[in-house]
């Protein structure tokens, strides 16, 4: 990796400030429903506590505004937090002043504090200096895990990294740029690309980064049908942005002159409503036009064999976003058979994005994928060969 890593640091009897990931899901009455991204940060932390770091560790929950909200509080994720560290975690109710460096000073060896919820102060999101001073008070040492929140340019990602003379990143962080970096630079082949979702406008620069990289860049989702009325085929009632086909178009056009190896829809699965009740019947692409009334909803079964042979015959395979609308159960079946054809390959999978995530934990193969990315935004920028705020500022090997 090209970044300092927290192997790098010397650890022992250092307060260690570590940028995680604790967005959570939380229900009214504060349970945790998924400790996913707590559990995805275990391995930083307990590396750091062997070697007897003083831990210190701030997330963002939600989206509070900038103000105190008690249903965003980080409470329930300490308490979740000690369980599975099966040590205690001293929780403090802010995240700067003398709640938070009293505490933060008197930690011992191997001890954890857990910081109140880093949005709850608007100086947070505008990544304001003197806040990111406050917080690099707490420390010696800087670490960021938070991959999720990379792409942010905020106080804790990137702010305060000015008071250390290093800013490393954590394990976590580490085997996020791994595995990107390899599917951006040096990717195993062939290499097959599938991207899904509502929209082209939020894949587009992934789109144009990825086609010149892959060997097969497979397009599924309601942006396919921007795509498609590029191409002049009528598509009914499916979601298009208008405002983004004469993009489409330009894309096909560097497509065609380039020769690049771009694979839309052969089929498409149909439907009038968005429902699960909804009546469906599958369509040929070419052969029999989407009706005026119809909608697409989900990729037919011919389209789902091209793309699971595709993913077959692969060594690396990038995946983002669904293949129709995913929370409807009858129009899941080209996302899941996705998610089944990734868990089969033998070759290196990694997969973004929460509803592609979502497909993985629904087919139950998710632990058969090599990386899963904790971060959709900031993993789609970076394929979209974007420099991430919260990377860049990481200290150079």
């Amino acid at each position: 990796m090209a970044k300092l890593s927290i192997r790098d640091l010397e650890l022992t009897g250092k307060r260690v400030f570590v940028r995680v990931d604790f967005n959570v899901p939380l229900t009214e009455s504060g349970e945790i429903t998924d400790d996913t991204r707590i559990r995805q940060t275990l391995p930083t932390l307990a590396y750091a506590l062997e070697r007897g770091a003083r831990l210190i560790l701030a997330s963002h929950l939600g989206r509070p505004k900038g103000k105190p909200n008690p249903q965003m509080g980080l409470a329930p994720v300490a308490v979740r937090l000690g369980k599975l560290l099966n040590r205690p975690v001293i929780f403090v109710s802010d995240c700067i002043g003398l709640a938070a460096e009293g505490p933060a000073l008197g930690l011992r060896n191997a001890e954890v504090l857990l910081l109140e919820n880093l949005r709850f102060h608007p100086e947070e999101e505008a990544n304001d200096p003197e806040f990111a001073q406050q917080l690099a008070r707490l420390a010696d040492c800087y670490v960021n895990d938070a991959f999720g929140s990379a792409h942010r340019a905020h106080a804790s990602t990137v702010g305060m990294t000015l008071f250390f003379p290093q800013a490393a990143a954590g394990l976590l962080m580490e085997k996020e740029l791994n595995y990107l970096t390899k599917a951006t630079s040096n990717p195993e082949r062939p290499y097959v690309a599938l991207l899904g979702g509502a929209k082209v406008s939020d894949k587009i620069e992934v789109i144009m980064n990825l086609l010149p990289v892959v060997d097969a860049l497979l397009i599924g989702g309601a942006m396919a049908y921007t795509f498609l009325r590029a191409m002049g085929q009528p598509v009914g009632r499916s979601l298009v942005e208008e405002d983004k086909v004469e993009l489409a178009k330009k894309v096909l056009g560097e497509v065609e002159q380039r020769k690049y190896r771009f694979q839309l829809p052969v089929d498409h699965l149909i439907a009038q409503k968005l429902e699960a009740s909804a009546p469906t019947r599958v369509v040929d692409g070419t052969a029999t036009p989407i009706p005026s009334d119809y909608m697409g909803v989900d990729i037919g079964p011919r389209t789902a064999e091209l793309f699971a042979a595709e993913i077959a015959r692969a060594r690396t395979v990038v995946w983002n976003g669904p293949m129709g609308v995913f929370e409807v159960e009858p129009f899941a079946r080209g996302t899941l058979a996705m998610a089944h054809a990734m868990a089969s390959l033998q070759g290196t999978t990694i997969v973004g994005g929460g509803d592609s995530i979502a497909a993985l934990a629904r087919a139950g193969v998710e632990e058969k994928i090599t990386h899963v990315c904790t971060g959709g935004g900031a993993s789609l920028d970076f394929l979209a060969g974007k420099k991430l705020p919260g990377i860049d500022v990481l200290t150079n090997r």
